[in-house]
Protein backbone atom coordinates (compact mmCIF):
# COMPACT_ATOMS: atom_id res chain seq x y z
CA UNK A 1 0.00 0.00 0.00
CA UNK A 2 1.81 3.73 -1.17
CA UNK A 3 2.16 5.88 1.95
CA UNK A 4 1.36 9.67 1.79
CA UNK A 5 4.28 11.71 1.57
CA UNK A 6 4.85 15.39 1.63
CA UNK A 7 7.95 14.98 -0.19
CA UNK A 8 7.73 18.02 -2.70
CA UNK A 9 6.01 20.04 -0.68
CA UNK A 10 2.64 20.40 -2.42
CA UNK A 11 0.90 20.48 0.55
CA UNK A 12 1.61 23.75 1.95
CA UNK A 13 2.16 24.83 -1.83
CA UNK A 14 -1.91 24.21 -2.05
CA UNK A 15 -2.21 26.22 1.32
CA UNK A 16 -0.25 29.19 0.64
CA UNK A 17 -2.00 29.64 -2.90
CA UNK A 18 -5.38 29.50 -1.23
CA UNK A 19 -4.67 31.78 2.08
CA UNK A 20 -3.73 34.50 -0.74
CA UNK A 21 -7.34 34.33 -2.14
CA UNK A 22 -9.49 36.54 -0.37
CA UNK A 23 -12.58 34.73 0.56
CA UNK A 24 -14.46 36.40 3.37
CA UNK A 25 -17.69 36.14 4.10
CA UNK A 26 -20.33 38.49 4.98
CA UNK A 27 -22.94 38.60 7.35
CA UNK A 28 -25.00 41.31 6.01
CA UNK A 29 -25.22 40.04 2.27
CA UNK A 30 -28.49 37.98 1.45
CA UNK A 31 -26.92 36.62 -1.50
CA UNK A 32 -25.14 33.18 -2.12
CA UNK A 33 -22.37 33.03 -1.80
CA UNK A 34 -22.63 35.75 0.05
CA UNK A 35 -19.48 37.47 -1.38
CA UNK A 36 -18.55 37.10 -4.93
CA UNK A 37 -14.80 36.56 -4.43
CA UNK A 38 -15.35 32.94 -2.65
CA UNK A 39 -16.01 32.02 -6.11
CA UNK A 40 -12.59 32.90 -7.15
CA UNK A 41 -11.60 30.12 -4.48
CA UNK A 42 -14.11 27.73 -5.81
CA UNK A 43 -12.59 28.01 -9.44
CA UNK A 44 -9.31 27.38 -8.69
CA UNK A 45 -10.35 24.15 -6.66
CA UNK A 46 -12.50 23.01 -9.61
CA UNK A 47 -9.67 23.43 -11.95
CA UNK A 48 -6.97 21.36 -9.29
CA UNK A 49 -10.06 18.80 -9.02
CA UNK A 50 -9.58 18.56 -12.78
CA UNK A 51 -6.22 18.27 -13.52
CA UNK A 52 -5.81 15.26 -11.02
CA UNK A 53 -8.03 13.20 -13.04
CA UNK A 54 -11.65 14.48 -10.84
CA UNK A 55 -13.65 14.47 -13.98
CA UNK A 56 -17.14 15.12 -12.73
CA UNK A 57 -15.86 18.65 -10.81
CA UNK A 58 -18.10 21.36 -10.80
CA UNK A 59 -19.19 24.44 -8.79
CA UNK A 60 -22.51 25.07 -8.82
CA UNK A 61 -23.99 28.73 -8.79
CA UNK A 62 -24.46 29.07 -4.85
CA UNK A 63 -20.48 28.55 -4.84
CA UNK A 64 -20.69 25.20 -3.81
CA UNK A 65 -17.98 22.85 -5.25
CA UNK A 66 -18.79 19.00 -5.94
CA UNK A 67 -16.24 16.18 -6.97
CA UNK A 68 -16.45 12.30 -7.08
CA UNK A 69 -13.47 9.75 -7.05
CA UNK A 70 -14.84 6.60 -8.09
CA UNK A 71 -14.70 3.72 -6.37
CA UNK A 72 -12.08 1.12 -7.34
CA UNK A 73 -13.39 -1.75 -4.82
CA UNK A 74 -15.53 -5.00 -5.91
CA UNK A 75 -17.32 -4.35 -2.61
CA UNK A 76 -20.47 -2.69 -1.73
CA UNK A 77 -19.72 -0.05 0.38
CA UNK A 78 -21.40 2.98 1.70
CA UNK A 79 -20.46 6.90 0.16
CA UNK A 80 -17.80 9.00 2.33
CA UNK A 81 -17.73 12.60 1.52
CA UNK A 82 -15.02 15.07 2.86
CA UNK A 83 -16.27 18.42 3.79
CA UNK A 84 -14.17 22.10 4.43
CA UNK A 85 -15.33 25.44 3.85
CA UNK A 86 -13.50 28.40 1.43
CA UNK A 87 -14.85 31.66 3.14
CA UNK A 88 -12.66 32.99 6.34
CA UNK A 89 -14.46 35.13 9.10
CA UNK A 90 -15.89 38.65 8.81
CA UNK A 91 -13.94 39.08 12.40
CA UNK A 92 -10.14 40.08 10.53
CA UNK A 93 -9.33 41.29 7.58
CA UNK A 94 -8.75 38.49 4.73
CA UNK A 95 -7.46 41.01 1.98
CA UNK A 96 -3.70 40.51 0.73
CA UNK A 97 -2.48 37.53 2.92
CA UNK A 98 1.06 36.84 3.06
CA UNK A 99 1.86 33.80 4.22
CA UNK A 100 5.09 33.78 5.48
CA UNK A 101 6.78 30.18 6.56
CA UNK A 102 8.58 29.61 9.70
CA UNK A 103 11.39 26.29 9.17
CA UNK A 104 11.90 24.17 12.06
CA UNK A 105 10.37 26.33 14.50
CA UNK A 106 12.94 26.12 17.56
CA UNK A 107 10.38 27.86 20.08
CA UNK A 108 11.22 31.28 19.96
CA UNK A 109 8.91 34.42 19.73
CA UNK A 110 7.48 34.67 16.12
CA UNK A 111 7.23 38.35 15.40
CA UNK A 112 5.25 39.42 12.02
CA UNK A 113 6.82 41.93 10.15
CA UNK A 114 4.02 43.63 9.14
CA UNK A 115 3.14 44.52 12.40
CA UNK A 116 5.73 44.00 15.02
CA UNK A 117 3.27 44.38 17.79
CA UNK A 118 1.68 41.13 17.03
CA UNK A 119 3.88 38.19 18.33
CA UNK A 120 2.90 34.61 18.44
CA UNK A 121 4.55 33.19 21.97
CA UNK A 122 4.71 29.68 23.30
CA UNK A 123 3.15 31.11 26.81
CA UNK A 124 0.23 32.35 24.79
CA UNK A 125 -0.16 29.18 22.31
CA UNK A 126 0.65 25.76 24.75
CA UNK A 127 0.24 23.86 21.66
CA UNK A 128 3.21 25.20 20.02
CA UNK A 129 5.42 23.56 22.59
CA UNK A 130 4.48 20.26 20.59
CA UNK A 131 5.95 21.64 17.35
CA UNK A 132 9.44 22.02 17.68
CA UNK A 133 11.33 21.31 14.74
CA UNK A 134 8.15 21.56 13.00
CA UNK A 135 7.41 24.56 10.17
CA UNK A 136 4.90 26.58 11.15
CA UNK A 137 2.98 29.09 8.53
CA UNK A 138 1.52 32.48 9.61
CA UNK A 139 0.15 35.34 8.20
CA UNK A 140 2.28 38.55 8.35
CA UNK A 141 0.34 40.63 11.05
CA UNK A 142 -2.20 42.88 9.16
CA UNK A 143 -4.52 39.88 8.50
CA UNK A 144 -6.11 36.49 9.48
CA UNK A 145 -3.86 33.40 7.78
CA UNK A 146 -6.72 31.64 6.75
CA UNK A 147 -6.19 28.43 8.21
CA UNK A 148 -9.48 28.64 9.01
CA UNK A 149 -10.64 26.37 6.85
CA UNK A 150 -8.04 26.65 3.74
CA UNK A 151 -6.05 24.11 5.07
CA UNK A 152 -8.83 21.83 5.85
CA UNK A 153 -8.92 22.65 1.75
CA UNK A 154 -5.64 21.99 1.03
CA UNK A 155 -5.81 18.75 3.32
CA UNK A 156 -8.58 17.09 1.41
CA UNK A 157 -7.23 17.84 -2.18
CA UNK A 158 -3.90 16.52 -1.08
CA UNK A 159 -5.88 12.81 -0.14
CA UNK A 160 -7.71 13.72 -3.93
CA UNK A 161 -4.76 13.95 -5.79
CA UNK A 162 -2.97 10.77 -3.74
CA UNK A 163 -5.93 8.19 -4.31
CA UNK A 164 -5.99 9.47 -8.26
CA UNK A 165 -2.56 8.66 -8.54
CA UNK A 166 -2.64 5.58 -6.25
CA UNK A 167 -5.15 2.98 -7.60
CA UNK A 168 -3.94 0.39 -6.00
CA UNK A 169 -5.09 1.98 -2.84
CA UNK A 170 -8.57 -0.04 -2.19
CA UNK A 171 -11.52 2.61 -1.25
CA UNK A 172 -15.65 3.64 -1.90
CA UNK A 173 -17.00 5.65 -3.64
CA UNK A 174 -15.43 9.53 -1.66
CA UNK A 175 -17.12 12.89 -2.42
CA UNK A 176 -15.58 16.11 -2.01
CA UNK A 177 -17.40 19.02 -0.84
CA UNK A 178 -16.44 22.57 -0.27
CA UNK A 179 -19.23 24.95 1.44
CA UNK A 180 -19.10 28.75 1.17
CA UNK A 181 -20.48 31.38 4.23
CA UNK A 182 -19.47 28.77 7.02
CA UNK A 183 -18.18 31.30 9.37
CA UNK A 184 -21.68 33.43 9.03
CA UNK A 185 -23.74 30.13 10.10
CA UNK A 186 -25.00 29.25 6.07
CA UNK A 187 -22.19 27.00 5.34
CA UNK A 188 -25.03 24.33 4.23
CA UNK A 189 -28.16 26.19 3.50
CA UNK A 190 -27.71 25.38 -0.33
CA UNK A 191 -26.23 22.40 -0.08
CA UNK A 192 -27.54 19.59 -3.18
CA UNK A 193 -27.60 16.54 -1.06
CA UNK A 194 -28.72 14.44 -4.41
CA UNK A 195 -25.67 15.92 -5.70
CA UNK A 196 -23.80 15.12 -3.22
CA UNK A 197 -25.01 11.60 -3.23
CA UNK A 198 -23.26 10.43 0.14
CA UNK A 199 -24.01 8.12 3.51
CA UNK A 200 -22.19 10.63 5.49
CA UNK A 201 -18.84 12.19 5.73
CA UNK A 202 -16.39 14.11 7.62
CA UNK A 203 -15.46 17.70 8.03
CA UNK A 204 -11.68 18.83 7.92
CA UNK A 205 -12.07 21.67 10.47
CA UNK A 206 -10.66 20.82 13.77
CA UNK A 207 -7.94 22.59 15.74
CA UNK A 208 -5.26 20.69 17.93
CA UNK A 209 -3.67 17.48 15.93
CA UNK A 210 -5.31 14.36 16.60
CA UNK A 211 -8.57 15.60 17.79
CA UNK A 212 -12.22 14.02 16.46
CA UNK A 213 -15.05 16.16 17.68
CA UNK A 214 -18.69 14.21 18.09
CA UNK A 215 -20.02 16.94 20.09
CA UNK A 216 -20.66 20.07 19.30
CA UNK A 217 -23.03 23.27 21.05
CA UNK A 218 -26.43 23.71 20.35
CA UNK A 219 -27.34 27.23 19.04
CA UNK A 220 -29.94 29.65 18.72
CA UNK A 221 -30.11 33.45 17.89
CA UNK A 222 -32.10 35.79 19.08
CA UNK A 223 -32.90 39.32 18.21
CA UNK A 224 -34.10 41.40 21.03
CA UNK A 225 -36.31 44.57 19.69
CA UNK A 226 -37.26 48.22 22.57
CA UNK A 227 -39.94 50.06 21.91
CA UNK A 228 -39.40 53.17 24.04
CA UNK A 229 -41.09 56.69 23.84
CA UNK A 230 -39.65 59.39 22.18
CA UNK A 231 -39.96 63.27 23.12
CA UNK A 232 -37.82 66.29 22.74
CA UNK A 233 -35.27 66.09 25.41
CA UNK A 234 -35.81 69.65 26.07
CA UNK A 235 -39.30 68.75 27.61
CA UNK A 236 -39.20 64.88 28.34
CA UNK A 237 -39.41 64.75 32.06
CA UNK A 238 -42.19 62.35 33.08
CA UNK A 239 -42.59 61.36 29.48
CA UNK A 240 -39.61 59.84 27.61
CA UNK A 241 -38.67 56.11 28.07
CA UNK A 242 -35.18 55.90 25.69
CA UNK A 243 -35.02 52.42 24.28
CA UNK A 244 -31.42 52.51 24.22
CA UNK A 245 -31.34 53.19 27.61
CA UNK A 246 -33.28 50.32 28.32
CA UNK A 247 -31.47 48.19 26.03
CA UNK A 248 -28.08 49.30 28.01
CA UNK A 249 -29.26 48.12 31.29
CA UNK A 250 -30.87 44.93 29.97
CA UNK A 251 -27.55 43.75 28.77
CA UNK A 252 -25.80 45.46 31.97
CA UNK A 253 -28.30 42.89 34.25
CA UNK A 254 -26.97 39.87 32.70
CA UNK A 255 -24.59 37.96 34.62
CA UNK A 256 -21.14 38.67 34.32
CA UNK A 257 -19.61 35.66 36.24
CA UNK A 258 -21.70 32.98 34.53
CA UNK A 259 -23.09 32.55 31.00
CA UNK A 260 -21.02 34.80 29.29
CA UNK A 261 -18.03 33.32 26.81
CA UNK A 262 -15.58 35.26 29.20
CA UNK A 263 -16.59 33.38 32.43
CA UNK A 264 -17.58 30.03 30.99
CA UNK A 265 -15.49 26.93 29.32
CA UNK A 266 -15.69 23.29 28.85
CA UNK A 267 -19.54 22.17 29.05
CA UNK A 268 -21.05 25.90 30.19
CA UNK A 269 -22.97 27.50 27.93
CA UNK A 270 -23.69 31.20 27.41
CA UNK A 271 -25.66 33.99 26.29
CA UNK A 272 -23.89 36.50 24.07
CA UNK A 273 -24.66 39.52 22.53
CA UNK A 274 -22.65 40.31 19.30
CA UNK A 275 -24.89 43.39 18.03
CA UNK A 276 -26.46 46.75 19.00
CA UNK A 277 -27.87 49.33 17.52
CA UNK A 278 -30.73 51.91 18.04
CA UNK A 279 -32.41 55.49 18.50
CA UNK A 280 -34.48 56.90 21.46
CA UNK A 281 -37.22 55.56 20.14
CA UNK A 282 -36.42 51.54 18.90
CA UNK A 283 -33.52 49.82 19.70
CA UNK A 284 -32.01 46.27 18.77
CA UNK A 285 -29.34 43.61 20.11
CA UNK A 286 -28.84 40.45 18.17
CA UNK A 287 -27.36 37.65 20.59
CA UNK A 288 -26.02 33.81 20.31
CA UNK A 289 -26.99 31.63 22.75
CA UNK A 290 -25.27 28.44 23.22
CA UNK A 291 -24.94 25.13 25.29
CA UNK A 292 -24.70 21.40 24.52
CA UNK A 293 -28.00 20.28 25.68
CA UNK A 294 -31.73 21.72 24.11
CA UNK A 295 -32.89 21.44 27.42
CA UNK A 296 -30.44 24.48 28.91
CA UNK A 297 -30.56 26.15 25.61
CA UNK A 298 -33.94 26.86 26.10
CA UNK A 299 -33.49 27.27 29.75
CA UNK A 300 -31.37 30.38 28.39
CA UNK A 301 -33.97 31.69 25.84
CA UNK A 302 -36.25 32.02 29.03
CA UNK A 303 -34.02 33.87 31.04
CA UNK A 304 -33.24 36.58 29.02
CA UNK A 305 -36.75 37.17 28.53
CA UNK A 306 -37.29 36.72 32.41
CA UNK A 307 -34.70 39.26 32.37
CA UNK A 308 -35.88 41.48 29.80
CA UNK A 309 -39.22 41.54 31.76
CA UNK A 310 -38.03 42.35 34.92
CA UNK A 311 -36.19 45.58 33.50
CA UNK A 312 -39.01 46.52 31.69
CA UNK A 313 -41.35 46.30 34.52
CA UNK A 314 -39.81 49.79 35.44
CA UNK A 315 -40.79 51.56 32.17
CA UNK A 316 -44.75 50.95 31.53
CA UNK A 317 -45.40 52.75 28.50
CA UNK A 318 -42.47 50.66 26.73
CA UNK A 319 -42.97 47.51 24.60
CA UNK A 320 -40.58 44.89 23.37
CA UNK A 321 -39.91 42.11 20.83
CA UNK A 322 -37.91 38.59 21.60
CA UNK A 323 -37.50 36.26 18.65
CA UNK A 324 -35.39 33.20 18.96
CA UNK A 325 -34.57 31.38 15.95
CA UNK A 326 -32.43 27.85 15.85
CA UNK A 327 -29.32 27.76 14.44
CA UNK A 328 -27.89 24.26 14.85
CA UNK A 329 -28.03 21.30 17.01
CA UNK A 330 -25.88 19.35 18.78
CA UNK A 331 -24.50 16.42 16.10
CA UNK A 332 -24.13 14.07 19.47
CA UNK A 333 -27.62 12.80 19.21
CA UNK A 334 -26.78 11.86 15.75
CA UNK A 335 -23.66 10.36 15.84
CA UNK A 336 -24.24 8.12 18.88
CA UNK A 337 -26.56 6.65 16.63
CA UNK A 338 -23.70 5.74 14.24
CA UNK A 339 -20.78 4.71 16.52
CA UNK A 340 -18.59 3.61 13.62
CA UNK A 341 -18.31 6.48 11.83
CA UNK A 342 -16.77 8.46 14.92
CA UNK A 343 -14.76 4.74 16.00
CA UNK A 344 -13.11 4.58 12.35
CA UNK A 345 -12.00 8.03 12.56
CA UNK A 346 -10.28 7.39 15.93
CA UNK A 347 -8.43 4.57 14.18
CA UNK A 348 -7.67 6.42 11.24
CA UNK A 349 -5.72 8.91 13.31
CA UNK A 350 -3.76 6.57 15.68
CA UNK A 351 -2.81 4.85 12.16
CA UNK A 352 -1.29 8.05 11.09
CA UNK A 353 1.24 7.47 14.49
CA UNK A 354 -1.33 10.23 16.66
CA UNK A 355 -2.77 10.17 19.97
CA UNK A 356 -6.72 10.43 19.11
CA UNK A 357 -8.59 12.77 21.41
CA UNK A 358 -12.29 12.59 20.95
CA UNK A 359 -13.84 15.85 22.50
CA UNK A 360 -16.32 18.47 22.38
CA UNK A 361 -16.45 21.76 20.67
CA UNK A 362 -17.36 25.43 21.96
CA UNK A 363 -18.88 26.05 18.41
CA UNK A 364 -20.57 24.64 15.59
CA UNK A 365 -19.64 23.16 12.20
CA UNK A 366 -21.00 22.53 8.87
CA UNK A 367 -21.38 18.57 10.33
CA UNK A 368 -23.71 20.07 12.82
CA UNK A 369 -26.29 20.92 10.32
CA UNK A 370 -24.88 18.00 8.08
CA UNK A 371 -25.81 15.58 10.71
CA UNK A 372 -29.12 17.14 11.35
CA UNK A 373 -30.06 16.39 7.46
CA UNK A 374 -29.48 12.92 7.00
CA UNK A 375 -25.39 13.06 6.74
CA UNK A 376 -23.96 12.29 10.23
CA UNK A 377 -20.79 14.08 10.48
CA UNK A 378 -18.12 14.08 12.59
CA UNK A 379 -15.12 16.75 12.91
CA UNK A 380 -11.16 15.82 12.09
CA UNK A 381 -8.26 18.07 12.79
CA UNK A 382 -7.05 20.59 10.27
CA UNK A 383 -4.25 21.78 11.98
CA UNK A 384 -5.31 25.18 12.56
CA UNK A 385 -4.51 27.63 15.41
CA UNK A 386 -5.83 31.09 16.68
CA UNK A 387 -8.37 31.34 14.62
CA UNK A 388 -9.95 34.59 13.47
CA UNK A 389 -7.13 36.34 14.68
CA UNK A 390 -4.13 37.95 13.22
CA UNK A 391 -1.78 35.41 15.44
CA UNK A 392 -3.13 32.59 13.35
CA UNK A 393 -0.89 29.68 12.41
CA UNK A 394 -0.86 25.62 11.25
CA UNK A 395 1.91 23.75 11.59
CA UNK A 396 2.67 22.01 7.95
CA UNK A 397 3.46 18.25 9.80
CA UNK A 398 0.05 18.62 11.58
CA UNK A 399 -1.31 19.09 8.04
CA UNK A 400 0.12 16.46 6.85
CA UNK A 401 -1.08 14.44 9.55
CA UNK A 402 -4.50 15.05 8.56
CA UNK A 403 -4.13 14.20 4.72
CA UNK A 404 -2.94 10.73 6.05
CA UNK A 405 -5.97 10.77 8.62
CA UNK A 406 -8.09 11.62 5.61
CA UNK A 407 -6.49 8.53 3.73
CA UNK A 408 -6.84 6.10 6.33
CA UNK A 409 -10.74 6.71 6.83
CA UNK A 410 -11.60 5.69 3.38
CA UNK A 411 -8.97 2.55 3.28
CA UNK A 412 -10.73 1.37 7.25
CA UNK A 413 -14.09 1.83 5.83
CA UNK A 414 -13.08 -0.41 2.19
CA UNK A 415 -11.82 -2.87 4.89
CA UNK A 416 -14.39 -3.30 6.99
CA UNK A 417 -17.12 -3.36 3.78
Amino acid sequence: MSTYSNFNKTLEARFIKYAKIDTQSDPDSPTCPSTLKQKNLGRELVQELLEIGVSDAEMDHNGYVYGTIPSNSDKQLPVIFFCSHMDTSPDCSGENVKPIVHDKYQGQDLILPDDPKIVIKMADHKDLKHQIGNDIITASGTTLLGADNKAGLAEIMEAAAFFMKNPEVKHGTIKVLFTPDEEIGRGVDKVDLKKLGADFGYTIDGETLGSIEDETFSADGATLKIYGVSTHPGFAKGKMESAIKILAEILSALPKDTLTPEATHQKEGFIHPVSIHGQVEEAEAQFIIRDFTNEKLAAHGQFLEETVKRVLAKYPKSSYTLEITAQYRNMKEVLDQHPKIVQYGIEAIERAGVVAKQQSIRGGTDGSRLSYMGLPCPNIFAGEHAFHSKQEWVSVQDMEKAVQTIINIACIWEERG
